[in-house]
């Protein structure tokens, strides 16, 4: 995938707490999922295919 969500609502996991932290955001592309850096949008987006995000949580949450 190569298209950026150009009206997607980028959100926060609930991991990230109110703290400020360090934390990526995701957006729902429909046919996929971008991440980006929250504390630095600007410098670009991942996008994965839905089971690729499924692999990539599953590895984060073990």
């Amino acid at each position: 995938m190569t298209a950026a969500p150009v009206r997607s609502e980028w959100r926060k996991p609930s991991y990230s707490g109110s703290s400020g932290g360090e934390c990526v955001e995701v957006a729902d592309l429909g046919l996929g999922v971008a991440l980006r850096d929250s504390k630095s949008p600007e410098v670009g987006i991942l996008t994965l295919s839905p089971e690729a995000y499924a692999a990539f949580v599953a590895y984060v949450s073990a």
